[in-house]
């Protein structure tokens, strides 16, 4: 277990809360983690590439000209690959699957790694607790304002806080997750993780036993 300092909202530190070794303390795991950051971005592309085969592409129903006797090659349709305006050989497709699969405990271990390296470089943030009294955006402003080390931050939330929700919902560099939908591409994108207390609890609760 390790300690961390747990702020309130002015930026005070108001107490310590220990960590769970197990969940922020792991090593990090450079060719685990680029594989669960690959099969993250494949699960997440879209299919936008796509082309009509020759069954697709309206027209060409009837025989451009008869078989035998024109002196010209036989054709059975205008819309074969071979026309302009035809269809397209081997093109690409709706019907494309580009995800990827991962061991479920292997994408766990991963995540994990992730956290423990943002813990590791103090940039797990702890609050214990985040309230507004207003859905407002400079509400919120003025509270990411009192941790001037806070560039970019992964806001994450352990039950919903509709308030909080819509004042963080204009700030440019603050984004609100959560906790369920935590994941590990958002995790190393922002540079901050920011956490309640309650949201340590939960992380412990659920991942306490994965080894």
């Amino acid at each position: 277990m390790s300690s961390f300092k747990v702020y309130n909202q002015e930026g005070k530190n108001v107490s310590e809360i220990e960590l769970n070794e197990a969940i922020f303390g792991l090593p990090w795991n450079d060719d685990l983690v680029h594989q669960a950051v690959r099969v993250a971005f494949a699960n997440q592309r879209p299919v936008l590439a796509s082309t009509k085969d020759r069954s697709e592409v309206r027209g060409g129903g009837r025989k451009p000209w008869r078989q035998k006797g024109t002196g010209r090659a036989r054709h059975g349709s205008i819309r074969s690959p071979l026309w302009k305006g035809g269809g397209v050989t081997f093109g690409p497709t709706t019907e494309r699957n580009f995800k990827l699969k991962i061991n479920k405990k292997m994408a766990q271990k991963a995540f994990l790694s992730a956290l423990s390296i943002k813990a590791k470089d103090n940039e797990i943030l702890i609050l214990d607790d985040l309230k507004l009294p207003a859905p407002k955006t400079k509400e919120m402003a003025k509270i990411i304002k009192n941790f001037p080390q806070v560039k970019t931050a992964l806001l994450v939330m352990s039950e919903s806080n509709e308030n909080v929700k819509r004042a963080a919902g204009n700030l440019p560099n603050l984004k609100i997750i959560n906790i369920n939908n935590l994941n590990i591409l958002d995790v190393l994108k922002y540079q901050y993780v920011i956490l309640t207390k309650s949201g340590v609890e939960y992380l412990n609760k659920k991942y306490a036993s994965v080894k």
